[in-house]
């Protein structure tokens, strides 16, 4: 009977009768998901039309539940669900509920009146029919403690109501959970160990944010996130998951550590807004966040502001070229979030922006939610990936070869959706330099795209898109090759194997090339599969004069593939690691170092044997892993082009250094009647700079030629090998025949001003005898 009242009270009038599970809802979100434990309280903020699911099959044990509304005052009597029974606090874990209810105001006995639901034969299923506090308590009564039965813990899961109000898969056990409604802020307390997310429901809404150490608190000390402290610590603007992740007081001692970001870009160092804000603009009296924070704050004992300093979650500022802090739209999108783990006993405030009258909330004030995690919770560190700019959310992830990294550096940077090691401090990024260019080093490249065209106009695809002669590469035999759009800019570069006579592996930087690959093929009408390959072929990179020696002593090969000795400079084989039996991979003479290297592609349960086998096989011979700082210093001196500094938009493949990979005499390709044009009359040309001094001009500084700028530096750093700074940078044809003296201008380009020569590229080894060796 009371199954059945539940089901009626929180069903909204005219809605159906609810069924046994969440198929055929109008909102198709997958359900967020808990987990109640034995003993455990679950308190989840559900909005009108939520739904929620007690148990995934039948209930053997009671359940306790307990409805509050706003500002935690009891509406079970609103709903014809009265109280039928006293749950001792005794009887449950309920710190984390009686902090709540005291932070909103309830008095605390030493009981919670309760609905008792005893055991069903079926999930309990509830639909809020306006926005309240659900209570959850498994007990553990004294029945149980005599006899000894156990009681299994209950899967809970919520579907959210309602388009927009998209709030992302719970990262693991949530402890407590409520949603900040617009224009409004609210205090918590999160515990040492404790992961907080900051969730932006709608999407472009700004949050801001403070935390305060509990202890400095009771001692009143007012020890809370410094922006100055935490910008000067991390060295940049605001810090991310990564190796500068923490959020400083004052003293330089962290309180949080950044865990996930899915949006990337957030304020340090603005006010929250303020009355005297609005007044300024003609708006007296609107609501604002510094108010809302002194008055969620108050109870806590801290000095209310007319300004708070706040960390400004999803607020989109940035400093100009005058030294002006600038705003826009918020880069956020509908669930981007943040999460971070408390390094200390904390009390928190965080805000739903009321600021409605510029373009910083998008102009549509909306909710933020909170969910604040147990301390076991494991949650990884992550940013959000996405192919394009209105491609779906990936969060990044660690590389099939991860557990081999992770003991060897702190150190990890995002490369596309995949942690990719920086550098590795037992040895330093010169020691892995030096161990490339004498020795060898291993290096993970699983952020490569991989695609694979097959089919009978596979061929004629790759020679609509490639700057290169596609039929006459041989089976087993790769070239270097361009995608270049119709005015000739490069779209990516990569590497191209020829496996059989109707399948070939593009190994490229981004997944552009799929998507233009696959409108190529459409467009032509041409019998072609493109396959993604995503996450199925974790590769390294075996680079230096000694990755040969390192192989013969793990590879084998069959008969009818290249052996290691028949691998020339962009071969491909087909390898084992031992035997006949051993671990399979893909071998290619191929890399982005200028030395003599080799890049293995395998399955991903083969990524660590592979890599065990080689670090073993290379020990007495020097190798080292590698980590992406060495590599720079390697490719800049190599004179290799990279995507984003060499070849960007507004710059041909020409201009990007990469006229050797364009053949002009070979058919159309696209992108080749652009480029035959500018081949005649080209503007700029990419030239090596040598310096005369150890100062390395960061990328985009001005090139000058007496007082005209004639172009810029794209890349530049300290060559170990050399002595001295060098730099590839875009010139004019005119200046950028090779000794002339040219002036790179540093501060405001007039300012400081160092003198290079011009050189041809590569810096070293011109004709890559290293690479063919």
């Amino acid at each position: 009977m009371l199954k059945q009242t539940i089901i009626r009270e929180f069903s909204n009038m005219g809605h159906r009768t609810l069924g046994r599970n969440f198929a055929g809802f109008q909102n198709n979100d997958a359900p967020a998901r808990y987990v109640l434990q034995p003993r455990g309280c679950l308190r989840i903020a559900l909005r009108e039309g939520d739904v929620l699911q007690v148990g995934s099959g039948a209930l053997p044990d009671p359940i306790a539940l307990a409805v509050f509304g706003k500002g935690g005052v009891r509406i079970e009597a609103q709903l014809g669900l009265p109280p039928v029974r006293l749950l001792a606090f005794a009887d449950f874990d309920h710190a984390e509920l009686t902090g709540w209810l005291q932070g909103n105001g309830a008095t605390i006995g030493t009981a919670l009146p309760v609905t008792w639901i005893e055991a069903l034969a079926e999930p309990l299923i509830l639909r809020a029919p306006q926005a309240c506090d659900l209570v959850l308590v498994l007990p553990l009564s004294h029945d149980h403690l005599v006899s000894g039965k156990t009681v299994d813990a209950v899967e809970v899961s919520v579907k959210r109501a309602g388009p927009g109000h998209t709030l992302p898969d719970p990262l693991g056990d949530v402890r407590d959970e409520f949603t900040v409604d617009r224009a409004t802020a609210q205090a918590y307390e999160l515990r040492k160990g404790e992961t907080l997310q900051i969730i932006d429901v709608m999407g472009q809404q700004c949050s801001d944010f403070q935390a305060f150490r509990m202890a400095g608190l009771d001692a009143g000390v007012e020890s809370m996130i410094d922006g100055t402290t935490t910008r000067s610590m991390v060295r940049r603007a605001f810090p991310g998951p990564g190796l500068f992740d923490k959020f400083f007081d004052g003293a330089m001692a962290p309180l949080l550590q950044v865990m996930q970001d899915t949006c990337g870009r957030h304020d340090t160092f603005g006010l929250a807004c303020t009355a005297r804000g609005y007044e300024e603009r003609g708006y007296p009296g609107h609501v604002n966040c510094s108010d809302n924070i002194s008055r969620a704050l108050a109870p806590y004992g801290v000095v209310a502001r007319a300004g708070w300093p706040a960390i400004n979650f999803f607020w989109n500022t940035w400093i100009d070229g005058h030294h002006h802090l600038q705003t826009a739209e918020s880069w956020s999108r509908p669930g981007d979030y943040i999460a971070m783990k408390a390094l200390d006993d904390l009390v928190c405030v965080t805000t739903a922006c009321p600021d409605d009258i510029d373009p910083i909330n998008g102009w549509n004030p909306t909710d933020v939610h909170v969910r604040i995690y147990r301390p076991e919770t494991k949650i990884t560190r992550a940013i959000a990936y996405r192919k394009k700019e209105n491609a779906p959310m990936q969060i990044s992830q660690p590389s099939a070869f991860h557990p081999r990294l992770a003991p060897l550096t702190d150190h990890f940077a995002p490369a596309r959706d995949l942690w990719a090691p920086v550098s590795f401090p037992s040895f330093g990024t010169q020691g892995e330099y030096w161990a490339c260019r004498e020795a060898a080093t291993l290096q993970d490249m699983s952020g490569l795209r991989k695609f694979d065209v097959i089919g009978p106009d596979a061929q004629r695809l790759l020679q609509l898109a490639m700057t290169r002669d596609i039929a006459k590469l041989a089976v087993w035999r790769g070239t270097y090759a361009l995608m270049c759009d119709e005015s000739g800019e490069v779209i990516d570069d990569g590497t191209l194997f020829r496996l059989s006579d109707h399948l070939f592996r593009w190994c490229c930087g981004s997944e552009e090339s799929g998507t233009w690959l696959t409108e190529l093929a459409a467009m032509h009408g041409l019998q072609v599969r493109i396959h993604d390959l995503q996450g199925a072929l974790p590769n390294l990179a075996l680079q230096g004069p000694k990755s040969r020696d390192i192989l013969s002593k793990v590879l084998f090969t069959q008969p009818h593939v290249p052996n290691l000795d028949q691998l020339k400079w962009f071969g491909a084989t087909v390898g084992r690691l031992g035997d006949r039996d051993g671990v399979p991979f893909m071998l290619t003479r191929s890399g982005y170092t200028g030395e003599l290297g080799y890049e293995l592609f395998c399955a991903r349960d083969g990524a660590l044997p592979i890599w065990d086998a080689l670090m073993d096989a290379g020990a007495e011979l020097g190798l080292k892993p590698m980590g992406s700082a060495a590599l720079d210093i390697i490719r800049i001196e190599a004179g290799l082009a990279a995507a984003g500094a060499e070849f960007v938009a507004g710059a041909d493949a020409f201009e990007a250094g990469l006229g050797f990979a364009v053949d002009l005499k070979k058919a159309e390709f696209v992108g080749h009647a652009a480029l035959r044009r500018n081949a005649e009359a080209q503007r700029r040309k990419l030239v090596g700079l040598h310096f005369q001094s150890n100062d390395v001009p960061l990328a985009g500084a001005p090139v000058f030629k007496g007082e005209r700028q004639i172009g810029e530096v794209t890349s530049a750093t300290l060559s170990p090998m050399l002595g001295h700074a060098i730099a590839m940078a875009r010139l004019s044809v005119e200046h950028a025949d090779s000794g002339t003296e040219v002036e790179v201008g540093l501060l405001d380009g007039r300012m400081k001003r160092l003198d290079a020569t011009v050189a041809t590229l590569p810096f070293f080894d011109p004709t890559r005898e290293r690479a063919r060796a």
